[in-house]
């Protein structure tokens, strides 16, 4: 009885160190967030997705786990697939949020599924499907960059801003500086194109960014037209 006992508790041991290391595989979150007219403007191609052509506004890019040397895990779990009826209530507001513009025209499975399985299952430690998906669409309600960039003067209207102002001004709204990701037209002008913010392994609440993407911007960007 006591032999047993004792195997019990220590199978109870590793079980609970197992989660633990579990619970910290990652470090942070990237929340990252596009602008469609940069990613439309870019040498690569762009399609509409079969509901639309999205609103004018950043959409989501995906929720990344991130570690703090800059390094990054990724397709941690192969044997979670996407599986679109476990986000069936959010499927309204993914499309609006987190359109795809790649070609072909699509519904929008390919990106979530890509973004589940390549980012998503590393970090199922603290998020299951449906709250990783809900996460990134509740940061969205959070972060809203084309609503800071416009109250600071800075629109989509292909003219020109500093970076200084634009990374000034979502500091000031969100209290933490976020990395900015640009891309050059067939102009060779460099665009706004991605904005990265950093959040907590619970996926809600907004960081400093323990690193910062390099994203190779001039000192003055297009804000593209969309």
């Amino acid at each position: 009885m006591e032999l047993k006992r004792s195997i019990l508790i220590k199978l109870l041991i590793l079980q609970y160190l197992s989660l633990l290391c579990l619970s910290q595989d990652f470090d942070f979150f990237y929340f990252v967030q596009q602008w469609p007219g940069a990613y439309c403007d870019t040498k690569h191609t762009c399609c509409y997705p079969k509901t639309g052509k999205p609103v004018a506004d950043f959409g989501i890019h995906g929720l990344w786990p991130n570690y703090k040397d800059g390094s990054y895990p990724s397709n941690c779990d192969p044997d979670s697939v996407f599986d679109k009826s476990q986000i069936s209530e959010l499927m309204s507001s993914l499309e609006k949020k987190w359109p795809s513009l790649s070609c072909p025209s699509s519904n929008g499975f390919r990106f979530w599924s890509h973004e589940w399985e390549k980012h998503g299952t590393c970090s199922e430690s603290e998020l299951d499907q449906r709250d990783y998906f809900e996460a990134a669409l509740k940061l969205k309600e959070k972060v809203n960059l084309l609503q800071i960039l416009n109250k600071a003067g800075i629109e989509p209207d292909d003219g020109f801003y500093s970076l200084e102002s634009i990374v000034d001004a979502i500091k000031e709204a969100i209290g933490h500086a976020p990395g900015i990701e640009c891309n050059k037209d067939s102009a060779g002008n460099s665009q706004l194109y991605q904005i990265f913010v950093c959040v907590d392994t619970s996926g809600s609440e907004l960081i400093e960014c323990p690193v910062l993407p390099k994203g190779r911007c001039a000192s003055n960007l297009q804000f593209a037209k969309f």
